[in-house]
C-alpha cells in the first residue's frame, strides 16, 4: 500500500517517540564519585543507574600508605605553604580473581545535594587540588590478590590563595555496558589541604523566612524557619545552630532543639537549612530566630569558635479555619442577641400600646362619668324651680 508523504512522516515521528519512551535511562546521568571519608570497600562507590552501591561489582579497595604522615589514616590532610609541595601515596589492592586496569586521577571536591563530599568528574575542570595533584601513574594494572602503591605529589602554586581546599584522589574502573553506554566505578580518598597565609573565616546568614502551616487547622500547625548559610571566608566552617519560634512581642517562645550539628561548609559554598517546629499556635504573626556560631576546623582537626551570627524573620500565622468558625459563631451570637432585643422591643411596644389604650379608655370612661354626673345635677334643680313658681302663682 502506498502511503502519502504526510502519513509516512507521522509514522516516523511515532516510531521515534516509542523508541525514546522504551529506551532505558542513560547510565552516565547518575555517575558521580562519592569519596568523603572513604578508605576501603564499596561505601564510596557511585555506579551506573540501577546498579548504584552494588558492592559485588567492586573487587578492589583503596587505603592511605603508611609513612611519615602516619598509619591507618582515613584521609589525607596537609598544611602547605604557597609554592611548596608534598608527596604521599595510595595503596590499591585487587581482591578479585581477574586482573584490573584502573585509572588514577585527582579532582576538586564539593558538597553534594545530600550534604556529603562529592568530586568532579574527569570531564569537569578542577582548579584546586584536582589541578595541583599528579599521580605517579595515570593507569595501573593489578593481578588478582595484588596490591600496588601509587605515589602522588601535591604541588601548591606560589600564587595560590590562602585557605582551605578539598578534593580527592580516585581510582576508576571503566567498562562498556549494553547499548554502548559507559559505566565507571570509582573508589577514592579525601584530600584536605590548608594553604598557609592570612585566614579570614566568615559566615553569613541569607534569605531568612518563617512560614506556618496551620492556616486551615483548628489553631495549631507546624512552623518552618528556613535560611541559607554562606561561607564567605576562605576556611572550612562548621556551624553550631540554635533556633526558636515566638509569637508577637516574644510571646510563647518555643525552642527548635538541636539543629544539624555535623554541618560543614566549604569556602564559597552555601548550605540551605530548614527547621520545623510542630504544634505552634496561630498567633497572627510568628517570629523565627536563629543563632549560628561558626566553627573553624584546622588541618589537625582542632576547632576554633567565632562570634555568633543571628537572624530573624517574621511571617503570618493566621488560623483562617478557626477564625472563620469564630466569626460564624460570633455572627450567630450577634444575630441571636439582635433577635432577642427585637422581640423584647416588640413586647415593650405592645405593652406600651396596651397601657396607652388602657389609659385612654380610663380617661374616656372618667370623662363620660363626669358628663353624666353634671347632667344629673342640672336636671333636678330645674324641676324644683318650676314647681315653686307654680305654687306662687296659685296663691
Amino acid at each position: 500500500m502506498i502511503r502519502s508523504p504526510r502519513r509516512r512522516a507521522v509514522a516516523l515521528i511515532a516510531a521515534v517517540l516509542l523508541a525514546a519512551l522504551a529506551a532505558p535511562t542513560p547510565a552516565w546521568a547518575s555517575i558521580r564519585p562519592a569519596v568523603a571519608g572513604v578508605q576501603t570497600g564499596a561505601a564510596g562507590i557511585r555506579t551506573a543507574a540501577g546498579d548504584e552501591g552494588n558492592a559485588d561489582d567492586v573487587t578492589w579497595t583503596v587505603r592511605t600508605a603508611s609513612n611519615s604522615f602516619g598509619a591507618e589514616r582515613t584521609s589525607y590532610t596537609y598544611a602547605v605553604d604557597p609554592g611548596q609541595s608534598v608527596s604521599d601515596a595510595l595503596v590499591v589492592s585487587n581482591h578479585g580473581t581477574t586482573p584490573l586496569q584502573l585509572a588514577v586521577y585527582a579532582a576538586d571536591g564539593y558538597t553534594g545535594a545530600g550534604g556529603q563530599l562529592d568530586l568532579l568528574t574527569p570531564g569537569e575542570s578542577s582548579l584546586g587540588i584536582g589541578a595541583w595533584t599528579r599521580a605517579g601513574s595515570s593507569t595501573i594494572t593489578l593481578a588478582p590478590d595484588e596490591a600496588v602503591t601509587v605515589p602522588f605529589v601535591l604541588s601548591v602554586p606560589a600564587t595560590a590563595t590562602p585557605g582551605d581546599y578539598v578534593g580527592g584522589i580516585v581510582t576508576s574502573l571503566g567498562s562498556s555496558a549494553d547499548q554502548g553506554l559507559s559505566v565507571d566505578r570509582r573508589l577514592g580518598i579525601r584530600i584536605g589541604l590548608r594553604v598557609s597565609g592570612a585566614l579570614s573565616p566568615s559566615l553569613a546568614i541569607e534569605n531568612p523566612q518563617v512560614a506556618w502551616g496551620g492556616a486551615w487547622s483548628l489553631g495549631t500547625g507546624t512552623a518552618t524557619l528556613s535560611y541559607t548559610l554562606h561561607n564567605t571566608g576562605n576556611t572550612t566552617l562548621g556551624a553550631q545552630q540554635a533556633a526558636s519560634i515566638t509569637g508577637p512581642f516574644g510571646w510563647f517562645p518555643t525552642d527548635a532543639g538541636e539543629v544539624d550539628p555535623a554541618v560543614q561548609i566549604l569556602p564559597g559554598e552555601t548550605r540551605d537549612v530548614q527547621i520545623t517546629v510542630p504544634a505552634i499556635a496561630g498567633m497572627l504573626a510568628l517570629v523565627g530566630s536563629a543563632t549560628v556560631t561558626p566553627v573553624v576546623v584546622d588541618a589537625s582537626g582542632s576547632t576554633t569558635t567565632l562570634p555568633p551570627v543571628t537572624t530573624q524573620a517574621t511571617g503570618l500565622a493566621v488560623p483562617w479555619l478557626l477564625l472563620i468558625i469564630i466569626l460564624f459563631a460570633a455572627a450567630l451570637a450577634a444575630g441571636a442577641i439582635w433577635l432577642r432585643r427585637r422581640r423584647i422591643a416588640a413586647r415593650r411596644r405592645r405593652e406600651d400600646e396596651r397601657v396607652a389604650r388602657a389609659v385612654a379608655d380610663a380617661l374616656a370612661e372618667a370623662e363620660g362619668g363626669a358628663r353624666d354626673a353634671a347632667q344629673t345635677a342640672d336636671g333636678p334643680a330645674g324641676v324644683g324651680a318650676a314647681t315653686g313658681s307654680a305654687r306662687t302663682t296659685s296663691d
